[in-house]
C-alpha cells in the first residue's frame, strides 16, 4: 500500500461478495449483521441477540464457514464470500424447506434459518456421514426455545441423507402433515415485524429508566432532539388520551411523565425517533433524566408488612390479590392422618427467552381528525393491542387497526404491550410510519417473566397412603404492575392440590406487588410451580407410606364424578388423570427394575380461563371469487404453537377442500373480539369457532365474497372461592400428563424423559409431539438451570445475556418419548383439551424425585443445579 492511498478502516465503505454478486455498504454498521439488514434488506438472518452471537439465528457463511454475523464487523469481511439463506442453490434450500416442514422441525420458525446454514456447512463438509448425533455439537451456537431440537435434528439428518420427502398437511381431524407456511419459515422467507419495510419508514429507541424506584423530577430531551437524524423526541406529556394500558388493571404507564415515579427497571420515559436505527439508538442516551432516588421493595414478604412504602406509583397497596378456598375441617384432617408432610418450596423467576425481539410497526393514513393508523403487533391479543392503543391516542377503537405478525415465540410474554404504544404514538404524531425493535436487554427489562412463588405446603394421608387433608400457603412476587399476576397466583391457587382428591383442603396465594421486575403468564401459569411443590409432598409422603410413587398417585388420583380440590366435580375428561398415569406403568417399572433412578410427575393444568369469565370466540369463513381462494380469519396468536395449521386444518376437513387453497388471517378489520392467547386456549376456541365457521358456510351453499361467521362460547364457570357455589366448574377443561424421568443412578444426570400427554384430541400429532418436547426441554431448564434473578438492591436484573439465563443447549437435551392419550372432553369440539399450557408441569418434580433417587436429597428450590 503506498502512501497516498488510503487505509481500509479509513475508507466510507466495504465490499465483498454477497451470494455470489460485489457489492459495497456502509463501513459505519456496527456489524455485518446490520449491513445486511438495514442496508441490503437481506433479512433471513434473523437479528436476537446482537451483538452478543449468542442465539444463531444470524448465521451466514463466510468463505464457506458458519459464523454468526453479529460478531462481525465490516473491516473483517471486506473482501470476503458471504453467503445468505437467499443465495443458497433452489435445490438445496427445496431440500431443508421440505426435510423441515416434514419433520417437525420448525415451530416459531425464527432461529431456522440460521440453524440451517449451520447444518449446511457440516453437509457440504461431511455429507452422508452426518447424523442427527453428530449435529448436535454443532448447534452449541444456537437456541431454540420451541422444538426441544428432536425434530431439528432429525430434518437435518433427512437432507443430510438426501431422503426425499415431500410434506403436506392431511385434511383430516387427527391427521398429520405440515405446519402452515413451515417452508417459507425455514428459509427465512416469511417476514416477522422487524423484515417489514415500507416507504419512508422511521425508526425508534426506548429510554428507560435508570432506577426501578425514583421520582422524575425533569426530563432534558434537547440534545437528543439535535442529535444526527433524529426527527422527534416524545414523552408522557405527549400522550393524547390514557397514560397507562394493562391487561385487567390499567395500571402501567405507557411512559413515566415528570411528577411520576418509576416503579420497575423497565418503565419507559421517552421514545426517539430518527431516520436510521443506529440514529435513535445513539440518540436516546442523550436524553438527561434527573431522579429522586428511593429504595424499592424487592423482598415481597417485606413488602407485605404494614409499615412497607407502596411499591408501585398510583396504587393503594401491594398486595396485588388474595386468592382462597377452603373445603372440610383441614384441622381435623391433619390431626388424624398417619403421616404428614410440612415443607417450604421456592420457584425462581424465569425469562421467556423467545427468540425475536419485540418489534411493533405503526403505519399511519390521512389527515386530522380523519388520521387512522394501522399496527403491525407481535402480542398474544390484538384485540386487547388494538384498544389500548386507541385509548393511549383518545381516539375511537374503529380507526386502528391491528395486524398480527406471527412472531417469534412468546410463550406469554408477549400478552402485554411492550412498545406497541410508543411506537404507535409517534408515527401517529409524526404522520409517518415508525418501526421499533427492542434490543435483548432491553426485552429482558420490559416483558413479564415467570413469577417466583414461596409456597408452604402441609398435606397428610392416612395409613394406606390416601390423602387426607392439603394447607397450602403461597406469596407470589407479581413485581411492579398488575399484568395477569392476579390469575397467574389464582391459578397456582386452583392447581396447588394436583390431580388428586382430597377430604380437606385450605389453599391462600398472595399475589404481591414490587419493584422488581413485572410477572405474568408464562407457560403453565401458577400450575407448573404449585405442583412441582405439590409433586415433591406425595413423592414425600409415599416414602413415609413405603409404596412407590407411581402406587401412592394410583390410590388417590381424581376420577370423573369426583370432587376436585376447588369442590369441583370432574366431568369424564378428568378420566385422563388415571389413563395417563396407566399408560406410563409399564415403562416406569422397567426402568426401576433396571436399577436406574427414576422421577415420576403427574400434573393437570386448565385450557381457557375459566373463573366466571364468558369466553367468546368468533371466526370467520370467506370464499373469494376473483381467484378461488378461501379466508379463514380467526383471532388468535400464532406463536409457534401451530393455532393457524389448526384453524386450516379444520377448515378443509369441514369443508371438504383442498389445505392449499386456504389461507389463514388474523387482523382486527373485523369485530372477532376476545382476549389472550394463552391458557392453551388457541386450539380449542379457534377449533369451535373455525368449525361453526364452516357449517354456516355450508348452510348458505358456500356464496362467494360474503363472511361465513361462527361462535364459540364457553359460559358455564364459575369463580374460585365463590362463597355462593358450594361447587364451582373453576375450568371447562383440563389436560393431563405423566412424565417419567431415567436418570443415572450414580451422578443423577437425567438421561431419558418419558412424557404421556392426554390432550382429549390431537388435531395434528406431529405439532403435538413438537409441543411436548418443546415443552420438555423448557421444563428442564425450569428444573435444572434456568433462572433470571435481579439484584435486591437495585431491581434491576443481574443476566443479561441469553447465555447467562442457563437455557439447555441441544448437546444437554436427553432422550424424549412422546406418547398421546386421548380421552375425550365433553362439551368441547372435537373432544380438545390442550397441550401448550400442561407441557412442563409434571417435568421439574419427576427430575427432582429422579435426583433423590439418586442423590439421596430432596429438593425444594429452582433450579436445582443453577
Amino acid at each position: 500500500m503506498t502512501a497516498t492511498e488510503p487505509s481500509p478502516a479509513h475508507t466510507s465503505t466495504a465490499s465483498f461478495e454477497l451470494n455470489g454478486q460485489p457489492v459495497s455498504v456502509r463501513r459505519n454498521h456496527p456489524h455485518l449483521l446490520a449491513a445486511l439488514r438495514e442496508e441490503l434488506d437481506v433479512t433471513s438472518p434473523k437479528d436476537g441477540c446482537s451483538p452478543s452471537g449468542q442465539c444463531g439465528c444470524c448465521t451466514v457463511l463466510i468463505d464457506g464457514k458458519a459464523v454468526v454475523s453479529c460478531q462481525q464487523s465490516l473491516d473483517k469481511v471486506d473482501g470476503s464470500s458471504i453467503v445468505t439463506l437467499e443465495g443458497v442453490d433452489e435445490t438445496e434450500r427445496q431440500a431443508f424447506a421440505d426435510a423441515f416442514a416434514g419433520c417437525g422441525g420448525l415451530q416459531c420458525g425464527f432461529c431456522i434459518p440460521g440453524i440451517v446454514m449451520r447444518a449446511k456447512a457440516q453437509i457440504d463438509k461431511k455429507g452422508d456421514s452426518l447424523t442427527r448425533d453428530g449435529m448436535k455439537p454443532h448447534l452449541g451456537a444456537h437456541l431454540c426455545r420451541c422444538t426441544g431440537y428432536v425434530k431439528i435434528l432429525d430434518a437435518i439428518e433427512m437432507v443430510a441423507q438426501g431422503t426425499a420427502c415431500a410434506p403436506s398437511l392431511s385434511n383430516e381431524i387427527g391427521g398429520g402433515g405440515a405446519k402452515y407456511e413451515a417452508a417459507p419459515l425455514t428459509l427465512g422467507d416469511r417476514g416477522y415485524i422487524d423484515d417489514l419495510r415500507v416507504p419512508g419508514m422511521l425508526h425508534a429507541a426506548l429510554r428507560l429508566t435508570d432506577h426501578a424506584r425514583a421520582d422524575v423530577t425533569a426530563i432534558d430531551a434537547s440534545a437528543a432532539e439535535q442529535a444526527d437524524g433524529v426527527v422527534a423526541v416524545f414523552t408522557a406529556a405527549d400522550i393524547p388520551g390514557e397514560l397507562r394500558h394493562g391487561l385487567i388493571h390499567k395500571d402501567w404507564p405507557t411512559m413515566i411523565p415528570v411528577g411520576g415515579t418509576t416503579s420497575c427497571a423497565g418503565d419507559v420515559l421517552a421514545i426517539v425517533v430518527a431516520e436510521t436505527r443506529e440514529q435513535a439508538r445513539s440518540a436516546v442516551e442523550l436524553v438527561a433524566i434527573d431522579y429522586d432516588v428511593h429504595q424499592p421493595n424487592t423482598d415481597p414478604v417485606a413488602a407485605l408488612a404494614d409499615d412497607a412504602p407502596l411499591s408501585v406509583w398510583g396504587t393503594d397497596s401491594n398486595v396485588l390479590s388474595v386468592s382462597a378456598y377452603e373445603r372440610g375441617d383441614i384441622d381435623d384432617a391433619l390431626a388424624g392422618s398417619a403421616f404428614t408432610v410440612s415443607e417450604t418450596f421456592q420457584t425462581q423467576r424465569i425469562e421467556h427467552a423467545f427468540l425475536e425481539p419485540e418489534s411493533t410497526l405503526a403505519v399511519p393514513s390521512g389527515d386530522g381528525d380523519d388520521r387512522s393508523l394501522y399496527v403491525y403487533s407481535g402480542g398474544q391479543g390484538v384485540w386487547d393491542d388494538r384498544n389500548d392503543i386507541a385509548a393511549i391516542l383518545g381516539i375511537d377503537r374503529s380507526r386502528v387497526t391491528v395486524e398480527l405478525v406471527s412472531n417469534g415465540g412468546a410463550f406469554g410474554g408477549k400478552e402485554d404491550m411492550s412498545n406497541q404504544a410508543q411506537t404507535a404514538l409517534a408515527a401517529f404524531l409524526l404522520g409517518r410510519p415508525v418501526k421499533c425493535t427492542l434490543s435483548r436487554e432491553e426485552s429482558f427489562r420490559m416483558h413479564a417473566k415467570r413469577h417466583p412463588i414461596r409456597l408452604e405446603y402441609t398435606a397428610g394421608c392416612d395409613a394406606e397412603g390416601r390423602l387426607t387433608g392439603l394447607r397450602v400457603r403461597g406469596i407470589g412476587d407479581s413485581g411492579a404492575y398488575a399484568s395477569v399476576g392476579m390469575k397467574v397466583l389464582e391459578r397456582a391457587a386452583g392447581h396447588a392440590c394436583g390431580p388428586y382428591r382430597w377430604n380437606a383442603i385450605d389453599v391462600e396465594t398472595i399475589a404481591v406487588r414490587t419493584n422488581n421486575l413485572v410477572c405474568g403468564a408464562f407457560r403453565g401459569f401458577g400450575a407448573n410451580q404449585a405442583q412441582f411443590a405439590m409433586e415433591g409432598v406425595i413423592d414425600r409422603l409415599a416414602e413415609q407410606v413405603g409404596i412407590s410413587g407411581w402406587e401412592m398417585r394410583k390410590r388417590n388420583v381424581i376420577q370423573p364424578g369426583e370432587v376436585w380440590g376447588p369442590g369441583q366435580i370432574m366431568d369424564d375428561g378428568a378420566g385422563g388423570a388415571e389413563a395417563v398415569l396407566d399408560e406410563i406403568r409399564a415403562v416406569y417399572e422397567e426402568a426401576a427394575a433396571s436399577g436406574k433412578a427414576i422421577g415420576l410427575g403427574l400434573g393437570l393444568k386448565n385450557s381457557g380461563l375459566g373463573n366466571g369469565f364468558r369466553e367468546v370466540c368468533g371466526a370467520v369463513v370467506r370464499f373469494r371469487s376473483d381467484d378461488d381462494r378461501v379466508e379463514v380469519r380467526h383471532g388468535w396468536t400464532e406463536m409457534g404453537q401451530g393455532v393457524h395449521t389448526v384453524a386450516l386444518q379444520i377448515a378443509s376437513a369441514e369443508l371438504g377442500i383442498d389445505p392449499d387453497r386456504i389461507d389463514v388471517i388474523v387482523d382486527t378489520s373485523r369485530e372477532l373480539g376476545f382476549g389472550q392467547t394463552t391458557g392453551s386456549r388457541g386450539t380449542l376456541m379457534t377449533a369451535g369457532s373455525v368449525q361453526a365457521a364452516c357449517q354456516a358456510a355450508l348452510a348458505a351453499d358456500c356464496a362467494p365474497d360474503v363472511d361465513h361467521s361462527g361462535e364459540y362460547v364457553v359460559d358455564w364457570t364459575q369463580k374460585l372461592g365463590d362463597p355462593g357455589v358450594q361447587n364451582p366448574t373453576i375450568h371447562s377443561c383440563f389436560s393431563y400428563a405423566a412424565q417419567l424421568a431415567i436418570a443415572d443412578p450414580e451422578t443423577g444426570a437425567i438421561e431419558k424423559i418419558v412424557a404421556v400427554h392426554d390432550v382429549g384430541k390431537a388435531v395434528n400429532p406431529m405439532l403435538v409431539e413438537g409441543q411436548v418436547e418443546g415443552s420438555v426441554h423448557m421444563g428442564l431448564g425450569y428444573a435444572l438451570s434456568e433462572q433470571f434473578p435481579t439484584d435486591p438492591e437495585t431491581g434491576f436484573p443481574t443476566n443479561m445475556t441469553l447465555r447467562s439465563l442457563g437455557i439447555l443447549r441441544a448437546k444437554d437435551i436427553p432422550e424424549i418419548e412422546v406418547r398421546i392419550v386421548e380421552v375425550p372432553q365433553p362439551r368441547s369440539p372435537y373432544g380438545i383439551k390442550g397441550v401448550g399450557e400442561i407441557g412442563l408441569v409434571p417435568t421439574a418434580p419427576a427430575v427432582a424425585a429422579a435426583r433423590r433417587a439418586a442423590t439421596g436429597e430432596w429438593a425444594t428450590e429452582l433450579p436445582m443445579q443453577p
